[in-house]
């Protein structure tokens, strides 16, 4: 009986933290593409004829930009569907 208690505790605490890993990874995200897509509007508005060499890199940056949500949610799904802690305790 105490062994599924603990099972328990590291399966919600492993909810939470694949919960929070998602969110902050979200969060991190879309301030990274908000300040990048200000700073290509300026930089856009301010030398007009370089806007198909500045909207390149911007869509550059924005895939790599958005590789750190993706992997966070891979983490998380492994996390939650093959938990290394679990195996951990001997279950």
């Amino acid at each position: 009986m105490e062994n599924i208690n603990l099972i328990a505790d590291v399966m919600g605490m492993t909810v939470i933290a694949a919960a929070l890993l998602i969110g902050f990874g979200a969060l991190g995200t879309a301030i990274g593409f908000a300040i990048l897509g200000g700073k290509f509007l300026e930089g856009a508005s301010r030398q007009p004829e370089l806007t198909p060499m500045l909207q390149t890199k911007l869509f550059i940056v924005a895939g790599l930009l958005d590789a750190i949500p993706m992997i966070g949610v891979a983490i998380a799904l492994l996390l939650i569907f093959a938990n290394p802690f679990i195996s951990a305790l001997g279950a």
